[in-house]
């Protein structure tokens, strides 16, 4: 199963729409995980419209129409690996051990909001920060993540790094 992450897309106010690469991605993940900060509900329906599965939840940005639609934790078990996505988690400082007592049944928490990507363990559970495809902050790069997940288990993180924009 192949798997796409992507946070932090922050449509319109950050980019005018997606990088071509991120959607070709879509198409042929089995699955779309989002931390969250879309900004916009045409994000969201665009993403709707193009993933096999979407698992995705709101961020500090996102306004009362995407809360409405969107959890603050979503949580999916994908090849017998248990997921949990949520926008943020706190000070980089401490974050791994804060997450493994806030989410003790998880295999892999995805979670977003810093636009700075990250991969950790501690103990059973994985952090993975995406980044954002959109706004890359202090970062040299935008970015999103793919991961396979087959028999239990996360095999070949990829973190992705996308084109400046034009």
């Amino acid at each position: 199963m192949r798997l796409l992450l992507m946070s932090d897309t922050h449509v319109p106010t950050r980019a005018r729409a997606l990088p071509a690469p991120l959607l070709a991605a879509v198409d042929t993940a089995d699955a779309v995980l989002h931390a969250g900060d879309w900004v916009d509900e045409a994000t969201l329906d665009l993403l709707e419209s193009r993933s096999h599965r979407l698992l995705g939840v709101h961020g500090n940005n996102d306004g009362a129409p995407l809360r409405r639609r969107l959890p603050e934790v979503a949580r999916a078990e994908l090849a017998g690996v248990r997921f949990a996505v949520v926008h943020e988690t706190g000070a980089a400082k401490g974050r791994e051990s804060r997450c493994s007592e806030r989410f003790p049944e998880t295999d892999v928490l995805v979670f977003g909001h810093s636009h700075i990507p990250w991969d950790s363990a501690v103990g059973g559970l994985r952090l993975l920060n995406p980044g954002s495809p959109t706004d890359r902050r202090r970062q040299p790069f935008c970015t999103f993540m793919t991961v396979e997940v087959a028999d239990g288990r996360i095999h070949d993180v990829t973190l992705h790094r996308l084109p400046p924009r034009s």
